[in-house]
């Protein structure tokens, strides 16, 4: 159907729909505006989610834990996903936004000049209109006059006392008026054919052509939508795949999470290298009671007095037996500076029910936490205090015992100072350069870490050398591409770089071949320790003299 002829009399209902139309088209390109404007703002405040949780680290934070890793791949993708945002918000700014704004301005103005061509033509017939009706008056005037004039001639003409000249004169005018009249209806029929000719015009030719204008233009902003609308959806449908994708690997990440591998990173981490603590002695507090031969009753007279009776008697005195388990319990060094109070002199402690024998109280073990306190006293401790006297004494004993009883006597004496002397001597310690202050394993693994660097400066030194002898060759045979004696000091630099680099890796691998026969001559030892765990009672058991052994071996 044709707006031309079927809505040839609905000029105004068309311009309120043409407009209505471009009101349309500029509200619908509010819509995409807030909508670009929104997945701008997702993916800027995604953006800033992954910056605010992926930090930058050093390559020493680096994340070891599959969840670490896991989770900054899920950034990674979900940081190509807020980029996919952007990309959507690009394409409905250039290819919808902007094309909608641009075709509306086109829309407006061309819609104006369609209606200016109809007001136009409507202008114009109505000027038509205009000069038709008043020639219509005219005509219709100038016939009333004429009538007038008629009456008037024809009333003297019968009035017998009327004179002759009035009746001329009546006749002449009634004449005059007649030809008036026909003269107005001649330019009335030209004025009626005139207009009728212009309406025909109008209605059949200019307003049809107009109003097929606007109706091309009306069914144009139609299209115009529709191919906005699927500019629309196929933004957001050209970055599907890539989104699948990132998708898809925070999926494999997900599923790349090992709680395995997680717990064997933290043993690597964590692992010192150190064993495990040996059982502790049994300490028998009785030796200075006697027992007697008859009825094996425990006999109060002191021992200074049975070995003054005993001489006095004759009879020599008796002396421990170096065998017996608890005399070389008494004669082994204590690690701490002090013996251990006998226990007449120790203070009486709480009754308790436990406690109801002399026997049952003195075969009780002590706790770990009393002689190890685990705040105060670490094998980490150790470790830092041996690096400090390595380093800043400059004598030690001649013996390993002599050196570890001071360093525990030493350590005894600063704990009466709390917690902070401790926390300086750890924290004051120097960061040696073979590592010695970190437990075994970290060590090994720190000392492994650095021959691994040291290994590829090595080989980027060799590269860089055979590329300097290569480009030598090439200037000893092509003397105008280049001296070559020019290149002998970068080589000698690099050649000498290599020397230090061999040096460093040769000192390292010196400390690590350390580190290992150590851990496997601990190793050893603990596996013969396994085998023999279950050893008599009198047989003496030191973990501390055995971890001191384990430092200084």
């Amino acid at each position: 159907m044709s707006w031309g002829t079927e809505l040839w009399d609905q000029f105004d209902n068309l311009d309120k729909h043409t407009q209505w139309g471009i009101d349309f088209l500029e509200r619908y390109s509010k819509f995409v505006k807030e909508r670009l404007d929104i997945e701008q703002a997702y993916a800027k405040q995604l953006r800033n989610l992954v910056k605010k949780y992926c930090p930058k680290r050093s390559k020493e934070e680096e994340p070891r834990f599959t969840t670490c890793l896991s989770f900054y791949s899920v950034m990674n993708e979900l940081n190509d996903y807020a980029g996919q945002r952007e990309v959507v918000a690009e394409e409905m700014a250039h290819k919808v936004y902007g094309e909608l704004m641009k075709y509306s301005q086109d829309l407006k103005a061309e819609r104006k000049h369609h209606l200016q061509e109809g007001r136009k033509a409507q202008q114009h017939l109505d000027q038509c209109w205009k000069l038709m009706d008043n020639s219509k008056r005219k005509f219709e005037r100038e016939c009333k006059e004429a009538e007038k004039s008629q009456i008037t001639y024809d009333r003297l003409d019968n009035d017998i006392n009327a004179t002759k000249s009035e009746v001329e004169k009546a006749k002449s005018q009634f004449y005059t008026r007649t030809r008036m009249a026909d003269e107005s209806k001649n330019e009335y029929a030209a004025q009626l054919q005139n207009f009728n000719a212009e309406q025909w015009k109008h209605f059949n030719n200019a307003i049809p052509h107009i109003f097929k204008n606007l109706q091309d233009m009306d069914e144009r902003r139609t299209v115009k939508l529709g191919e906005t609308y699927r500019s629309f959806a196929e933004a957001e449908r050209r970055v599907i795949p890539i989104v699948s994708k990132c998708l898809e690997g925070m999926v494999s990440a997900a599923k790349a999470v090992d709680m395995r591998r997680d717990s064997v990173i933290v043993v690597e981490s964590f692992k010192s290298g150190f064993e495990p603590p040996a059982d502790f002695p049994f300490e028998d507090f009785s030796q200075n009671l006697s027992r007697t031969g008859s009825d094996g009753t425990i006999s109060n007279t002191p021992k200074g007095d049975r070995d003054h009776d005993r001489d006095r008697d004759g009879a020599p005195g008796s002396r421990p037996d170096p065998k017996h388990p608890m005399s070389r319990t008494k004669n082994k060094l204590w690690l701490f500076g002090k013996k251990p109070k006998s226990p007449s002199s120790l203070p009486p402690s709480p009754p308790s029910s436990s406690s109801s024998s002399p026997s049952s109280s003195s075969s009780r073990p002590r706790s770990a936490a009393h002689i190890f306190p685990p705040s105060r006293f670490r094998t980490d401790l150790v470790s830092h205090y041996l690096s400090e006297k390595k380093t800043t004494v400059p004598r030690t004993p001649q013996n390993s015992r002599g050196l570890t009883r001071g360093i525990f006597a030493s350590i005894t004496r600063r704990r009466i100072l709390g917690d902070c002397v401790c926390v300086c001597v750890c924290v004051c310690a120097p960061s040696l350069e073979d590592f010695s202050h970190l437990p075994p394993e970290q060590r090994r693994k720190r000392l492994q870490q650095r021959i691994d660097e040291l290994s590829k400066e090595l080989q980027k030194e060799i590269d860089q050398r055979d590329a300097l002898n290569k480009m030598k060759d090439v200037y000893e045979k092509n003397p105008q591409m280049g001296d070559p004696t020019s290149l002998q000091p970068k080589i000698s630099e690099t050649i000498c770089n290599m020397e230090k680099l061999r040096s460093e890796i040769h000192k390292n691998e010196t400390w690590l071949s350390e580190v290992e026969g150590k851990q496997s001559s601990r190793g050893d030892r603990r596996h013969s320790a396994d085998n023999h765990h279950h050893t008599p009672q009198g047989r003496e058991s030191n973990p501390v003299a055995q971890f001191t052994q384990d430092l200084f071996s």
